[in-house]
């Protein structure tokens, strides 16, 4: 256990340093936690009084990130940047922003050029599949991208998933724009996630039988850029 909570904190601590802030709270307190549960077995007591401390300072910490995190956002100024190299893994859309996904989350509006053909189609499913097991009072999911006059599955496609979302109670509605060019993912918790290359930022596997055809995390990427931020008062277009 001590091992996985030095593992869990060196990268808490990466992620702090390189202002990654909201990967680093979600890394402190799940860290903070390890040790806790280590002081609780821990019958000697310098031992115990080691991880005590160490927990209350990587606690400190994340109280004092969670503050920062919370004081931005009111203000409209909270923002990180990461860039994925290209041919790195462990990107999937779980962990690149699986952590704004939450039961605050009502509505989903995405943007994107590139939803049109068949693997574009499934990363959408993804996106929807990642949201209904985090988004417990989802209602709503809409879709604007381009229209496909070459592929004339892309509205066959979209009517499916349309369909099999109401069976969760979740209405999902799609339009076309001549001009849409912007990638964006807008939450109605105000976080709105901006994605260089949008949803379809994997290289195409390198067979049907290989690593990363279904855990995305494996899967080698494109290099992009993905730009988080949080607006305070986003309003619900579709309303």
């Amino acid at each position: 256990m001590e091992p996985a909570a030095i593992s869990v904190l060196k990268r808490a601590v990466e992620m702090d340093e390189k202002e990654q802030y909201t990967k680093a709270l979600i890394l402190y307190e799940e860290g903070v936690q390890i040790l806790l549960n280590i002081v609780k077995e821990t019958k000697e007591a310098s031992k115990k009084g080691h991880f005590t401390t160490k927990a209350k300072n990587y606690l400190e910490r994340a109280e004092k990130l969670k503050s920062f995190i919370h004081a931005r956002k009111l203000d409209g100024l909270y923002r990180e940047s990461t860039r994925i190299e290209n041919g790195s893994t462990g990107h999937s859309y779980a962990s690149v922003f699986g952590r704004f996904l939450d039961g605050t989350v009502t509505y989903i509006n995405i943007e994107d050029p590139y939803i049109r053909t068949f693997h574009q189609c499934q990363n959408l499913v993804r996106l929807c599949e990642l949201a209904v097991q985090k988004c417990c009072t989802l209602s709503r999911i809409s879709l604007l991208t381009t229209y496909d006059s070459v592929d004339n599955n892309q509205i066959t496609r979209l009517a499916e998933l349309k369909e099999n979302l109401a069976s969760h109670k979740i209405s999902f509605d799609f339009s076309f724009s001549e001009t849409l060019h912007d990638r964006k993912i807008s939450l109605s918790n105000g976080w709105i996630i901006k994605i260089g290359r949008g949803l379809d930022y994997f290289k195409a596997p390198d067979g049907k039988f290989v690593l990363g055809i279904c855990d995305l995390d494996l899967r080698p990427c494109l290099e992009t850029t993905v730009d988080i931020f949080h607006k305070a008062h986003l309003q619900d277009s579709g309303s």
